[in-house]
């Protein structure tokens, strides 16, 4: 399993790493003819076209009768957990709706002696619609990405909330996604997946209403259909294979390294597992410790994949240049594995969650300790950030003059409208001075 070898040493040697990486996000143009026809099928046919994809790749025999989850259902489905995975379930989402509290957004006003008020109202969208990847045919259920989504919707106080994930191939869906479902208060749960899925929580169908945003992770087919849709409804994000990068010193573990590298290999192939240190016996320590293991690992092949293809070990001079790296390369998460990351932090522009120091492995992050785990991917994080409570709320500009804002006012507007030749807009204002 080798893993590639790279020296950082000025900006002049990005250009070879950031051509290496970039190939991860390859578009593939028979992907987006296929999911185009999979969404006009389901907008024209809606239900039968759900069950007809279910059937084909996911339950024979699958029928429209199945599509939604009776609430009851849902509800029982906790009785099937044992009581202690249904308590760190509890105690994660209470961690992860604690975090999310401190990022709502209040509406504000402000007033002047004229009579003029001006101010910005934050409400929520209407309707969210959540998309939860099975996870091997249902057999190792994504029941984070549940967590990570649906909360900073309920928080920014969304009320109509769907979810759709695959069924398995008996036409039921993992009690544990059920049961995560019920912990959060949710009640509409449908069995659909992939482009077929997305396309029902954008349009409708004759069971699941039309939503106003997507959130969740998926496949290249789910991500497509998203991307597809934008402009016709607010998505999350159009994220693409996971990555970490690591900058570490001597202080590091090399065990503990390997480790968190492979948390992210073992995800998927396209996977990017990327150490940077100035230390080279670490790097060395690090290349052997993958190899072993990695051998180890039920999801092995996969992370071995991952490491060949897009795992890299990168020795630098000295830290600031690590930290300039860092920043190129605009990760999605980043573990600062030194002695004192405090004094590093300052100098991280770009990435989507930051771990500090040797005790904040990035799993921490993706399950229990509250900030969201859906991130900006492929350098995105340059502009974008985190999925928040922000995603699922709206702001409506709020504009209250006077007339005595107007007859002060009102000739600069008539103006500035009559520079851009637009003669109504100058005598809308004119004619309340009159």
């Amino acid at each position: 399993m080798p893993c590639r070898e790279l020296i950082y040493t000025t900006t002049k040697d990005w250009s070879e790493i950031a051509k290496w990486l970039d190939q991860r996000k390859d578009p593939d143009t028979k992907v987006d003819t296929i999911v185009r026809e999979i969404l006009k099928n389901v907008q024209t046919n809606g239900d039968a076209a759900l069950a007809q994809y279910t059937a084909q790749f996911d339950c024979p025999h699958f029928t429209t009768d199945q599509i939604k989850v009776p609430a009851h259902a849902i509800r029982a489905a906790l009785a099937e957990l044992p009581e202690s995975d249904a308590a760190i379930l509890e105690e994660a989402i209470t961690r992860v709706r604690s975090f999310h509290a401190k990022q709502k957004e209040e509406s504000w006003w402000t007033t002047s002696q004229d009579g003029t008020i001006l101010g910005q109202m934050v409400r929520p969208v209407d309707r969210v619609g959540l998309y939860v990847p099975g996870g091997q045919g249902g057999e190792t259920p994504l029941i984070s990405s549940l967590i990570m989504n649906a909360i900073p919707a309920q928080v920014a106080g969304v009320n109509s909330i769907a979810v759709t994930s695959p069924p398995r191939q008996d036409g039921t869906l993992n009690p544990y996604i059920l049961a995560t479902a019920a912990l959060l208060e949710l009640d509409e749960v449908y069995l659909a997946g992939s482009a077929w899925a997305i396309g029902a929580l954008a349009y409708g169908t004759q069971t699941i209403a039309p939503c106003d945003v997507l959130a969740g992770p998926g496949n290249i087919f789910v991500a497509t259909a998203k991307s597809q849709l934008i402009g016709q409804v607010g998505i999350d994000m159009v994220a693409g294979p996971s990555e970490i990068a690591i900058l570490a010193d001597s202080s590091a573990n090399p065990e503990w390294l390997a480790a968190d590298m492979l948390s992210q290999a073992e995800h998927d192939p396209l996977a990017a597992s990327l150490l940077v240190t100035p230390d080279t016996k670490l790097a060395a320590a690090v290349k052997e410790a993958l190899k072993t293991q990695c051998k180890d690992l039920p999801r092995g092949e996969i992370a071995a994949q991952s490491l060949t293809d897009w795992g890299g070990i990168i020795t630098v001079p000295d830290l600031e240049i690590g930290a300039e790296l860092i920043n190129l390369l605009a990760p999605e998460h980043l573990e600062l594995a030194l002695a004192d990351p405090w004094l590093m932090l300052g100098s991280i522009r770009h990435a989507g969650a930051i771990f500090m120091g040797h005790n904040s492995p990035e799993p921490v992050g993706d399950y229990f300790a509250g900030p969201n785990h859906v991130l900006p991917t492929l350098r995105t994080v340059r502009f974008s950030s985190a999925l928040s409570v922000q995603n699922f709320c709206k702001k409506s500009s709020v504009i209250a003059t006077s007339p005595k804002y107007v007859a002060e006012h009102g000739n600069k507007i008539a103006r500035l409208a009559r520079l851009e030749g637009l003669e109504a807009h100058a005598r809308s204002v004119e004619c309340r001075n009159k």
